[in-house]
C-alpha cells in the first residue's frame, strides 16, 4: 500500500513542486528570523507588493521566463531606495515604505490595465502556481537561496548585533546602513525566489510564520533560524501532499500555496495554545 506522503511525488510536476517548496521553506525560515527580530514584517510585506511592476514588465517582455528577472530588478531597486530614504533625518521608515509601496504597486496596476491579455496570467503570480514550476525556476531559486544562506553565514552575527544593540554596532565601526541594505536585499531576494511558486501575496507567510514558530521554542538566533528552516521545508512537503490528496483523490480543490500557508499557521497556533496551556 502506497504512502500519501510519498506517492504524489512520483509524478514529475509534483516532484518539481516539492523541490521548489523545500528550497523556499529553508530560505524563508532562515531569512525570516532577522525579519522577526528587527520587526521588519511591514518591510517584507511592502517588498511583496513593490515587485509587482517588475513582474508585469518581465511578463510583457518575456512571458513567464521574464517574470523572474523583472521581479529581481524591482526587488533590488526597492531595497536600495528604502535604505536611502530611511537614512534621511526627516523621513521615517513607515513614511518611506508607504511612498515606495504605493508608487510601485500603483505603477504595476497601471501597467496591467494597459495589458489586457496578461491580466489573468499575472493574477496567478499574485497567488502562485507552484505546480507549474520548471527546472529553470528551481535552478534560479536554488542559486538565490545558496547566495542568501552564504550571506547569512557571514553577516548573521552582524545582523544580530544591529538588531539588539545598534549603538554598540556603530561604536564597533559597523556601518549600520550597509547592514540594513544587505538585509533588505536578502528579503527582496526571498520575495523574488518565491514569486512564481507561492505568489507575492503569500510569500510573507514563508518568512514570518516559520521564524515565529522557532521563536516559541528558543531564544537563540541560530536555533530559531534552524527550526524555522526545517519547519518551512516540512510544511512545504506536507502542505503539497495534502493539496494533492484533496484535489486529485477527493475532488476538493485545494491550491498548493494556500495549503502550505494554512498548515504553517495552524501548526503555529497549536504550538502557541500548547505553550499557554502548559503555563496556565
Amino acid at each position: 500500500m502506497g504512502s500519501p506522503l510519498t506517492d504524489p511525488f512520483q509524478v514529475p510536476y509534483m516532484a518539481r513542486a516539492l523541490v521548489e517548496l523545500l528550497i523556499l521553506g529553508v530560505l524563508g525560515g532562515a531569512v525570516g528570523v532577522f525579519v522577526l527580530v528587527r520587526r521588519l514584517a511591514y518591510v517584507a510585506d511592502a517588498l511583496t507588493h513593490t515587485v509587482f511592476p517588475g513582474v508585469v514588465v518581465g511578463f510583457a517582455a518575456g512571458a513567464a521566463d521574464g517574470v523572474f528577472w523583472g521581479a529581481l530588478v524591482a526587488g533590488l531597486l526597492t531595497a536600495v531606495l528604502l535604505t536611502l530614504l530611511t537614512r534621511a533625518p526627516r523621513i521615517s521608515e513607515d513614511s518611506a515604505l508607504t511612498v515606495i509601496l504605493t508608487a510601485f504597486f500603483g505603477l504595476g496596476v497601471v501597467l496591467v490595465s494597459r495589458q489586457q491579455d496578461y491580466r489573468h496570467d499575472l493574477n496567478a503570480f499574485l497567488f502562485g502556481q507552484v505546480l507549474t514550476v520548471t527546472r529553470a525556476d528551481i535552478v534560479q531559486s536554488a542559486v538565490l537561496a545558496a547566495g542568501c544562506l552564504v550571506a547569512l553565514a557571514f553577516l548573521g552575527r552582524h545582523f544580530t548585533l544591529r538588531a539588539f544593540d545598534p549603538d554598540g554596532a556603530r561604536a564597533m565601526g559597523h556601518r549600520t546602513w550597509l547592514l540594513d541594505l544587505a538585509l533588505n536585499v536578502l528579503i527582496a531576494l526571498v520575495v523574488v525566489a518565491a514569486v512564481r511558486a507561492v505568489g507575492t501575496v503569500l510569500v510573507i507567510a514563508l518568512m514570518i510564520v516559520p521564524a515565529a514558530f522557532g521563536r516559541l521554542l528558543s531564544h537563540r538566533i541560530p536555533v530559531i533560524a534552524a527550526i524555522g528552516a526545517g519547519f518551512g521545508a516540512l510544511c512545504g512537503w506536507l502542505g503539497l501532499a495534502a493539496s494533492y490528496q484533496a484535489s486529485v483523490l477527493h475532488g476538493v480543490q485545494l491550491a498548493a500555496g494556500p495549503a502550505v500557508v494554512l498548515l504553517m499557521t495552524a501548526a503555529y497556533a497549536l504550538l502557541l495554545a500548547a505553550r499557554k496551556a502548559v503555563r496556565a
